[in-house]
Protein backbone atom coordinates (compact mmCIF):
# COMPACT_ATOMS: atom_id res chain seq x y z
CA UNK A 1 0.00 0.00 0.00
CA UNK A 2 1.00 3.47 -1.11
CA UNK A 3 1.49 6.27 1.80
CA UNK A 4 2.71 9.43 2.41
CA UNK A 5 4.82 8.73 5.90
CA UNK A 6 6.36 10.65 8.00
CA UNK A 7 9.89 9.45 9.56
CA UNK A 8 11.06 12.08 11.55
CA UNK A 9 9.14 15.16 12.84
CA UNK A 10 11.02 18.24 12.00
CA UNK A 11 9.25 19.45 8.78
CA UNK A 12 8.26 18.85 5.13
CA UNK A 13 10.92 17.28 3.85
CA UNK A 14 10.47 14.28 6.32
CA UNK A 15 7.21 13.65 4.24
CA UNK A 16 8.16 10.87 1.47
CA UNK A 17 6.09 7.77 -0.42
CA UNK A 18 7.01 4.89 1.08
CA UNK A 19 4.95 1.02 0.80
CA UNK A 20 3.57 0.25 3.90
CA UNK A 21 1.56 -3.03 5.33
CA UNK A 22 -1.72 -2.67 4.44
CA UNK A 23 -4.53 -1.86 7.45
CA UNK A 24 -5.70 -4.75 9.26
CA UNK A 25 -9.42 -5.15 9.98
CA UNK A 26 -10.46 -5.61 13.67
CA UNK A 27 -14.16 -5.72 14.98
CA UNK A 28 -16.14 -2.39 14.50
CA UNK A 29 -13.81 -1.39 11.39
CA UNK A 30 -14.54 -1.41 7.73
CA UNK A 31 -11.58 -0.72 4.85
CA UNK A 32 -11.97 2.22 3.26
CA UNK A 33 -10.77 3.02 0.14
CA UNK A 34 -9.08 6.90 0.32
CA UNK A 35 -10.08 9.15 -2.69
CA UNK A 36 -9.22 11.90 -1.28
CA UNK A 37 -7.36 13.58 2.41
CA UNK A 38 -7.86 16.64 3.87
CA UNK A 39 -4.34 18.60 4.91
CA UNK A 40 -4.91 20.18 8.40
CA UNK A 41 -2.91 22.53 10.77
CA UNK A 42 -2.56 19.44 13.26
CA UNK A 43 -0.41 17.67 10.73
CA UNK A 44 1.99 21.08 10.63
CA UNK A 45 2.23 20.52 14.01
CA UNK A 46 2.81 16.98 14.17
CA UNK A 47 5.68 17.92 11.86
CA UNK A 48 7.03 20.41 13.86
CA UNK A 49 7.11 18.26 16.90
CA UNK A 50 4.60 20.21 19.08
CA UNK A 51 1.87 17.40 19.48
CA UNK A 52 3.56 15.23 21.94
CA UNK A 53 1.06 12.05 21.24
CA UNK A 54 1.91 11.49 17.81
CA UNK A 55 4.78 9.42 17.23
CA UNK A 56 7.25 8.85 14.16
CA UNK A 57 6.95 7.20 11.86
CA UNK A 58 3.25 8.02 11.12
CA UNK A 59 1.79 8.37 8.37
CA UNK A 60 -0.40 11.85 8.81
CA UNK A 61 -3.91 12.73 7.60
CA UNK A 62 -6.73 13.33 10.31
CA UNK A 63 -9.31 13.44 7.72
CA UNK A 64 -10.32 12.06 4.44
CA UNK A 65 -13.37 10.88 1.77
CA UNK A 66 -13.42 7.46 0.45
CA UNK A 67 -15.59 4.43 -0.69
CA UNK A 68 -15.93 1.15 1.66
CA UNK A 69 -15.01 -1.81 0.63
CA UNK A 70 -15.74 -5.01 2.39
CA UNK A 71 -18.53 -3.46 3.96
CA UNK A 72 -21.61 -4.28 6.34
CA UNK A 73 -25.47 -3.27 6.49
CA UNK A 74 -24.76 0.03 8.02
CA UNK A 75 -22.58 0.81 5.30
CA UNK A 76 -22.75 -1.57 2.91
CA UNK A 77 -20.02 -1.97 -0.05
CA UNK A 78 -19.58 1.84 -2.36
CA UNK A 79 -20.94 3.71 0.17
CA UNK A 80 -19.08 7.23 0.37
CA UNK A 81 -18.29 8.22 3.54
CA UNK A 82 -15.98 11.19 4.94
CA UNK A 83 -13.98 10.63 8.65
CA UNK A 84 -11.87 11.63 10.65
CA UNK A 85 -10.64 10.62 14.47
CA UNK A 86 -7.26 9.06 15.90
CA UNK A 87 -6.02 9.03 12.02
CA UNK A 88 -2.82 10.41 11.51
CA UNK A 89 -2.27 11.05 15.24
CA UNK A 90 -2.14 7.51 17.47
CA UNK A 91 -2.47 5.05 14.34
CA UNK A 92 -1.81 5.65 10.12
CA UNK A 93 -4.09 8.11 9.11
CA UNK A 94 -5.79 9.37 5.48
CA UNK A 95 -2.20 10.46 3.82
CA UNK A 96 -2.61 6.84 2.13
CA UNK A 97 -4.89 4.24 -0.34
CA UNK A 98 -6.93 2.68 2.79
CA UNK A 99 -7.43 3.24 6.17
CA UNK A 100 -9.53 1.10 8.51
CA UNK A 101 -12.08 3.08 10.14
CA UNK A 102 -14.39 3.06 13.19
CA UNK A 103 -17.29 2.75 12.34
CA UNK A 104 -18.38 5.33 14.79
CA UNK A 105 -16.22 8.08 12.65
CA UNK A 106 -18.03 7.40 9.39
CA UNK A 107 -20.25 9.88 8.26
CA UNK A 108 -22.44 9.10 4.87
CA UNK A 109 -21.63 11.90 2.01
CA UNK A 110 -24.73 13.85 0.26
CA UNK A 111 -24.88 12.68 -3.62
CA UNK A 112 -24.07 16.75 -4.51
CA UNK A 113 -20.98 16.42 -2.82
CA UNK A 114 -17.56 15.36 -4.74
CA UNK A 115 -15.13 13.74 -2.65
CA UNK A 116 -12.94 16.30 -2.94
CA UNK A 117 -14.82 18.38 -0.93
CA UNK A 118 -15.78 15.79 1.67
CA UNK A 119 -12.33 15.09 2.57
CA UNK A 120 -12.18 18.68 4.02
CA UNK A 121 -15.63 18.69 5.56
CA UNK A 122 -15.20 16.27 8.90
CA UNK A 123 -12.94 18.35 11.29
CA UNK A 124 -13.95 21.85 10.08
CA UNK A 125 -18.02 21.67 10.21
CA UNK A 126 -18.07 19.14 13.12
CA UNK A 127 -15.76 21.41 15.24
CA UNK A 128 -17.45 24.45 14.32
CA UNK A 129 -21.48 23.13 14.55
CA UNK A 130 -20.53 21.28 18.01
CA UNK A 131 -18.28 24.61 19.28
CA UNK A 132 -21.45 26.71 18.39
CA UNK A 133 -23.93 24.49 20.13
CA UNK A 134 -21.73 24.30 23.57
CA UNK A 135 -21.38 27.66 23.45
CA UNK A 136 -25.35 28.15 23.56
CA UNK A 137 -25.85 29.10 19.97
CA UNK A 138 -29.64 29.80 19.00
CA UNK A 139 -30.86 31.85 16.00
CA UNK A 140 -30.62 35.50 16.25
CA UNK A 141 -27.08 35.55 18.56
CA UNK A 142 -24.70 37.70 17.10
CA UNK A 143 -21.75 35.48 16.17
CA UNK A 144 -17.68 36.35 15.88
CA UNK A 145 -15.50 33.49 14.11
CA UNK A 146 -12.21 35.27 12.54
CA UNK A 147 -10.26 33.91 9.97
CA UNK A 148 -12.48 33.73 7.25
CA UNK A 149 -10.29 31.92 4.77
CA UNK A 150 -9.44 29.47 7.31
CA UNK A 151 -11.36 26.04 7.67
CA UNK A 152 -13.22 26.49 11.23
CA UNK A 153 -13.20 30.29 10.85
CA UNK A 154 -15.04 29.51 7.88
CA UNK A 155 -17.11 26.62 8.52
CA UNK A 156 -18.25 28.30 11.37
CA UNK A 157 -19.23 31.93 9.67
CA UNK A 158 -21.21 29.63 6.93
CA UNK A 159 -22.86 27.64 9.86
CA UNK A 160 -24.26 30.61 12.03
CA UNK A 161 -25.39 32.36 8.83
CA UNK A 162 -27.27 29.17 8.27
CA UNK A 163 -28.62 28.32 11.28
CA UNK A 164 -30.06 31.76 11.35
CA UNK A 165 -27.85 34.24 13.74
CA UNK A 166 -28.38 37.70 13.81
CA UNK A 167 -24.95 38.30 12.89
CA UNK A 168 -22.16 36.05 11.32
CA UNK A 169 -19.16 38.00 11.27
CA UNK A 170 -15.25 36.97 10.31
CA UNK A 171 -12.18 38.85 9.33
CA UNK A 172 -9.37 38.68 7.76
CA UNK A 173 -5.55 40.17 7.60
CA UNK A 174 -5.72 39.89 4.04
CA UNK A 175 -7.49 42.71 1.57
CA UNK A 176 -7.25 39.92 -0.98
CA UNK A 177 -9.10 37.42 0.81
CA UNK A 178 -11.61 40.36 2.28
CA UNK A 179 -12.27 41.33 -1.84
CA UNK A 180 -12.57 37.30 -2.10
CA UNK A 181 -14.82 36.89 0.85
CA UNK A 182 -17.39 39.65 -0.62
CA UNK A 183 -17.59 37.55 -4.19
CA UNK A 184 -18.46 34.65 -2.47
CA UNK A 185 -21.06 36.15 -0.72
CA UNK A 186 -19.94 37.25 2.74
CA UNK A 187 -21.10 40.19 3.37
CA UNK A 188 -19.88 40.99 7.02
CA UNK A 189 -16.46 40.36 7.19
CA UNK A 190 -13.67 42.89 8.92
CA UNK A 191 -10.94 43.96 6.64
CA UNK A 192 -8.08 44.05 9.02
CA UNK A 193 -5.90 45.52 7.35
CA UNK A 194 -7.99 48.50 7.07
CA UNK A 195 -9.56 48.57 10.63
CA UNK A 196 -9.21 46.94 14.16
CA UNK A 197 -11.10 43.93 14.91
CA UNK A 198 -13.12 45.64 17.87
CA UNK A 199 -14.18 48.79 15.67
CA UNK A 200 -15.31 45.94 12.85
CA UNK A 201 -17.55 44.14 15.27
CA UNK A 202 -18.76 47.29 16.94
CA UNK A 203 -19.71 48.76 13.18
CA UNK A 204 -21.30 45.84 12.12
CA UNK A 205 -23.35 45.33 15.19
CA UNK A 206 -24.37 48.78 15.97
CA UNK A 207 -22.11 48.65 19.45
CA UNK A 208 -23.67 45.65 20.60
CA UNK A 209 -20.92 43.19 20.22
CA UNK A 210 -20.85 39.28 19.76
CA UNK A 211 -23.23 37.17 21.91
CA UNK A 212 -20.78 33.96 20.79
CA UNK A 213 -16.85 33.94 19.72
CA UNK A 214 -15.35 30.96 17.78
CA UNK A 215 -11.84 31.36 18.13
CA UNK A 216 -9.16 29.06 16.01
CA UNK A 217 -6.50 31.59 15.89
CA UNK A 218 -5.48 32.96 19.55
CA UNK A 219 -2.83 35.22 20.05
CA UNK A 220 -3.31 38.21 20.23
CA UNK A 221 -7.09 37.97 18.28
CA UNK A 222 -7.99 35.91 21.25
CA UNK A 223 -7.43 38.98 23.54
CA UNK A 224 -9.10 41.21 21.07
CA UNK A 225 -11.98 39.46 20.56
CA UNK A 226 -12.61 39.49 24.28
CA UNK A 227 -12.96 42.99 24.17
CA UNK A 228 -16.30 42.72 21.85
CA UNK A 229 -18.07 40.24 24.02
CA UNK A 230 -21.58 41.36 24.64
CA UNK A 231 -23.24 41.04 28.04
CA UNK A 232 -23.28 37.25 28.75
CA UNK A 233 -21.22 36.34 25.66
CA UNK A 234 -18.68 33.51 25.31
CA UNK A 235 -15.53 32.92 23.73
CA UNK A 236 -14.38 29.54 22.75
CA UNK A 237 -10.80 29.05 21.90
CA UNK A 238 -9.70 25.57 19.75
CA UNK A 239 -6.49 26.72 17.69
CA UNK A 240 -3.55 28.79 18.12
CA UNK A 241 -1.92 29.46 14.54
CA UNK A 242 -1.76 33.11 15.77
CA UNK A 243 0.20 31.88 18.86
CA UNK A 244 0.11 30.02 22.05
CA UNK A 245 0.31 32.71 24.21
CA UNK A 246 -2.18 36.00 24.59
CA UNK A 247 -2.66 38.91 27.25
CA UNK A 248 -6.47 39.03 28.17
CA UNK A 249 -7.86 41.92 30.37
CA UNK A 250 -9.77 40.09 33.26
CA UNK A 251 -12.01 42.82 33.30
CA UNK A 252 -13.45 42.30 29.66
CA UNK A 253 -14.73 38.53 31.64
CA UNK A 254 -16.05 40.45 34.75
CA UNK A 255 -17.59 43.38 34.00
CA UNK A 256 -19.36 41.82 31.01
CA UNK A 257 -20.66 38.60 32.82
CA UNK A 258 -19.07 36.95 30.47
CA UNK A 259 -16.99 33.11 29.92
CA UNK A 260 -13.82 32.01 28.18
CA UNK A 261 -13.81 27.93 27.13
CA UNK A 262 -12.07 25.92 25.08
CA UNK A 263 -13.21 23.00 22.33
CA UNK A 264 -11.64 19.83 21.27
CA UNK A 265 -13.32 17.44 18.87
CA UNK A 266 -12.28 14.13 19.95
CA UNK A 267 -13.80 14.38 23.62
CA UNK A 268 -17.09 14.99 21.88
CA UNK A 269 -19.48 11.93 22.02
CA UNK A 270 -20.05 9.33 19.23
CA UNK A 271 -23.50 10.63 19.30
CA UNK A 272 -22.89 14.18 19.55
CA UNK A 273 -20.95 14.13 16.76
CA UNK A 274 -23.63 11.82 14.49
CA UNK A 275 -26.40 14.21 15.91
CA UNK A 276 -24.03 16.97 14.63
CA UNK A 277 -23.70 16.02 10.80
CA UNK A 278 -27.22 14.78 10.39
CA UNK A 279 -27.56 18.82 10.83
CA UNK A 280 -24.73 19.48 8.32
CA UNK A 281 -25.38 16.81 5.71
CA UNK A 282 -29.17 18.48 5.67
CA UNK A 283 -27.35 21.92 4.93
CA UNK A 284 -24.98 20.74 2.89
CA UNK A 285 -27.95 18.79 0.40
CA UNK A 286 -30.19 22.62 0.34
CA UNK A 287 -26.85 24.36 -0.64
CA UNK A 288 -27.25 26.54 2.82
CA UNK A 289 -23.22 25.80 3.52
CA UNK A 290 -21.23 24.75 0.72
CA UNK A 291 -17.03 24.08 1.14
CA UNK A 292 -14.50 25.91 -0.61
CA UNK A 293 -11.49 23.95 -1.73
CA UNK A 294 -8.56 26.19 -2.66
CA UNK A 295 -6.30 23.87 -4.20
CA UNK A 296 -5.86 20.11 -5.02
CA UNK A 297 -2.52 18.26 -5.11
CA UNK A 298 -1.43 14.56 -5.86
CA UNK A 299 -0.27 11.83 -2.76
CA UNK A 300 3.24 12.22 -3.84
CA UNK A 301 3.03 16.55 -3.67
CA UNK A 302 1.95 16.26 0.20
CA UNK A 303 4.87 18.06 1.00
CA UNK A 304 4.40 20.88 -1.34
CA UNK A 305 0.33 20.32 -0.08
CA UNK A 306 1.85 21.35 3.22
CA UNK A 307 3.84 23.65 2.46
CA UNK A 308 0.99 25.96 0.51
CA UNK A 309 -1.31 25.21 3.34
CA UNK A 310 1.10 26.97 6.22
CA UNK A 311 2.97 29.50 4.33
CA UNK A 312 0.65 30.70 1.50
CA UNK A 313 -2.06 30.49 3.94
CA UNK A 314 -4.74 29.73 1.00
CA UNK A 315 -8.24 30.64 0.91
CA UNK A 316 -10.14 27.69 1.68
CA UNK A 317 -9.32 23.64 1.91
CA UNK A 318 -5.98 22.07 0.56
CA UNK A 319 -6.75 18.84 -0.34
CA UNK A 320 -4.46 15.17 -1.42
CA UNK A 321 -6.23 13.53 -4.29
CA UNK A 322 -5.27 10.06 -4.23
Amino acid sequence: MRAMRADAFRGYHDLKLAEIPGPSLSAGRLLVRVTAAGVTPLDHTILSGHFPPAKAPLVLGNEGAGIVEGGDADFPDGTRVAFCGAFGVSENGSYSEYVAAPKDVLYRVPDMIDDVAAAGLPVAYLTAYLALKNAGFTAGKSVLAPAIGGSVGNAATQLARALGARHAISSTTSHVKAEAATALGFSEVIDLSAEGLADGVNRITAGYGADIVIDGIGGRILSEALRILARGGSLTTLGYSGGRETTINVTDLIWKAASIKSFILSTESTAARSAAWSVIAELLAAGKIKPIVARTFALEEAAEAMRHLIEDRPFGRVVLTI
